[in-house]
């Protein structure tokens, strides 16, 4: 048998807990299903506007445990983890992007830029289906592809309030 994509189980995952999740109060901010040594991980991410608790992943752990038994959609076996984003939380779906904007950023390049940089921090100014501009911590306006970049995070350290 071959192994599914990872890319469907992550859609046929999402599909089945979001509104379980969301029904909950709760919000799924990402789901991945990654392999790490000889060892699969489907890792839910939640969230809500007050933080998340270790009470909040346990409640979620408990109320897809079956849901994701009865739609088996792994071949083999995997660890189930649920978790908070964290507070340097990569941004994935527009509507992570429209919901920091105008938030400390910290995008990651595959390759440098021609002056060296691969790490870039700023304020996020705007989005599209393929690009994000910043605003670079000495003024400069920048536009970065999202399939250039290994991850765009929420810059917490460079939070100020």
């Amino acid at each position: 048998m071959s192994k599914k994509k990872s890319g469907n189980t992550v859609s046929e995952v999402s599909a089945l807990v979001e509104p379980i999740i969301s029904e909950m109060g709760l919000q799924l901010w990402d789901v991945r299903y990654v392999k790490e040594g000889a060892l699969w991980y489907l890792r839910i991410f939640i969230d809500k506007p007050e933080g998340i608790t270790i009470e909040d992943c346990e409640r979620v752990t408990r109320a897809v445990d079956a849901p994701l038994d009865d739609l088996d959609p792994i071949e083999g076996s995997y660890t189930l983890e649920v978790s908070s984003p964290g507070i340097e939380r990569e941004l994935i779906r527009d509507g992570h992007f429209d919901q920091f904007l105008g938030a400390p950023v910290m995008i990651k390049l595959h390759k440098p830029l021609p002056d060296g940089v691969k790490e870039i921090n700023g304020s996020l100014v705007s989005h599209d289906k393929d690009n994000v501009e910043i605003v670079t911590q000495d003024g400069k306006e920048l536009t970065v592809r999202k399939k250039d970049t290994v991850y765009i995070k929420l810059d917490d350290f460079n939070i100020t309030g």
